[in-house]
């Protein structure tokens, strides 16, 4: 009887066994088919012949775009394998720029070989150790491939650049946006020995009307907000003296949500002259520094500037332009030479920006020039007949602009249309043969 029982534990041990052997092969092949299916909806935009897709979000926006990465953000992935691919995508966006949707091909491919290598019952572990080597030998091969390359070479840049943009719906205007991308990167660069160029130094405004040959770059400051026309408003200034407030010109309001009752018209009359006199003694702070242009950073918590506060300037000569977001501020002021004011006390002529002109032109585009010490940042103005093509333009200048960065990182270039791919295929293949083992097999997969 004892005998019996203990043969038939072992048994349900063994079907255990058996059973948790085969679980981790389901769960690796349902990995690798998720993330091939992710890598599959991306192959047919690959490449100049490679096609676009059109993507409708919830909330009805349509998205016509070829780059791998908007794609991939777009799409609402579930599978945590499928994930992974999307990051990667998002990896390669932010350091390279380009050849987004590349890399999620070739992932694809590498876990098809992986798919292969595992029916051989090859450990996950050897093939994963192999690839690194196959990795690090294609490296080497690259290195070997590629040609010098100097900054001071004009031509090669503009090439890599048009390179980037043939692929995009962009394409023929490669010829105005290259050479934009071009002078943008090499504007920003800190020195001829520079190894890094912060993109962020490069501004790109959209502005609706007109076409992508109105595209433009402006040794400058481009605001998004426009000049305020209300009161009759300054609509041009020289020799601008610009300033950056963080307060708002607007009667002060109390802390919580209280409520001031006024029973006569004494006492009404006596609030309305009391805001009159607060706000016009704002408004001479501000022209007793000197300035002329004056930008009010957007307020969440009151408005900004009232009718009244823009009457007193209008009178007293200052172009006001309100609406500037947090996030630009930096910007504007490393542009410009301005600081922040915060409060009225601490607004001096010390604080103050300077431009030769500020002026609103054609297209409501209002531009700073002639900047006294510009702090190395650039904008670029990205016109388009509609949304979809000058948001397309967008992501296709900031590939281009990623791609001249990578020059300046590694001063090298290596020749395209895959040969880098069958060279690596080749000498892999090559180098296959020397090893032994499984690491052989698993190398060969690889190439």
């Amino acid at each position: 009887m004892t005998t019996a029982k203990a043969a038939k534990t072992k048994k349900t041990r063994g079907q255990g066994g058996f059973q948790d052997k085969e679980k981790p092969q389901e769960v690796r092949k349902s990995n690798i088919v998720a993330a091939r299916a992710i890598a599959d909806a991306v192959r047919t935009s690959l490449g100049p012949r490679g096609m676009d897709k059109m993507i409708q979000l919830a909330d009805g926006s349509v998205t016509i775009t070829n780059d791998g990465a908007t794609i991939l953000d777009q799409m609402e992935v579930q599978h945590p394998a499928g994930r992974m691919l999307v990051q990667l995508s998002k990896a390669q966006d932010v350091e390279a720029g380009d050849g987004t949707t590349s890399v999620v091909v070739i992932c694809g491919a590498l876990l098809g070989a992986c798919e292969r290598l595992l029916l051989k019952s090859i450990h996950p572990t050897t093939i994963s150790e192999s690839f690194g080597l196959a990795v690090a030998k294609a490296v080497e091969v690259l290195t070997e491939m590629s040609t010098p390359v100097e900054l001071t070479d004009r031509e090669s840049l503009l090439k890599s650049a048009s390179t980037s943009l043939n692929s995009k719906v962009v394409s023929q205007h490669a010829g105005l946006l290259a050479p934009i991308a071009v002078d943008a990167v090499l504007q920003v660069m800190a020195n001829d020995k520079a190894e890094n160029v912060d993109l962020r130094d490069i501004r790109v405004v959209q502005k609706l009307g007109g076409t992508i040959d109105d595209t433009e770059l402006v040794d400058g400051l481009v605001f998004r907000q426009g000049i305020v026309h209300a009161a009759g408003g300054v609509m041009r200034a020289e020799k601008a003296k610009i300033g950056l407030i963080q307060f708002c010109l607007s009667p002060p309001k109390t802390d919580l949500e209280n409520q001031v009752i006024v029973s006569d018209y004494t006492q009404m009359d006596r609030v309305l002259r009391e805001e009159r006199a607060y706000i016009l003694n704002l408004c001479k702070q501000i022209k007793k520094s000197g300035c002329n242009v004056l930008l009010i950073q957007k307020s969440i918590l009151r408005d900004a500037v009232t009718d009244l506060s823009l009457h007193y300037l209008q009178k007293m000569k200052i172009m006001v332009i309100k609406d500037i977001e947090r996030d630009e501020v930096e910007f504007v002021c490393r542009t410009l030479g301005c600081k922040p004011v915060a409060s009225p006390d601490a607004f001096t002529p010390d604080k103050l920006g300077y431009a030769d002109l500020v002026e609103e032109s054609a297209g409501k585009v209002v531009r700073a020039t002639g900047v006294a010490n510009p702090g190395r940042t650039v904008s670029i103005l990205v016109r388009g007949s509609n949304k979809l093509v000058m948001e397309e333009a967008d992501r296709s200048l900031h590939d281009a602009l990623c791609v001249i960065r990578c020059l300046v990182k590694r001063r090298a270039l290596i020749v395209g249309g895959g040969a880098p791919e069958i060279q690596i295929a080749c000498k892999l293949g090559e180098w296959s043969r020397t090893l032994e083992g499984r690491e052989a097999y698993c190398v060969r997969a690889f190439a």
